[in-house]
């Protein structure tokens, strides 16, 4: 469960985010370390939504990658 950093509400989450353009393809937003072809993937990109403030935090799940 995550608190809004604002109002300390509980946040709605597992939502995602999408690239919004004309010829993008939906896909999800990957957290990478380095640059180019040769980077490493770290994880899906996630956010939680304040249903009260509209406050929005990113996060991903699996942090085995970060550490």
């Amino acid at each position: 469960m995550r608190k809004c950093i604002r109002c300390n509400c509980e946040m709605k989450e597992e939502y995602g985010l999408k690239i919004s353009a004309v010829l993008a393809g939906v896909a999800p937003v990957i957290l990478s370390k380095g640059q180019g072809t040769f980077s490493e993937d770290l994880g899906k990109i996630k956010a939680a939504v304040c249903p009260y403030c509209g406050e929005v935090s990113l996060y991903i799940d699996d942090l085995k990658s970060i550490k």
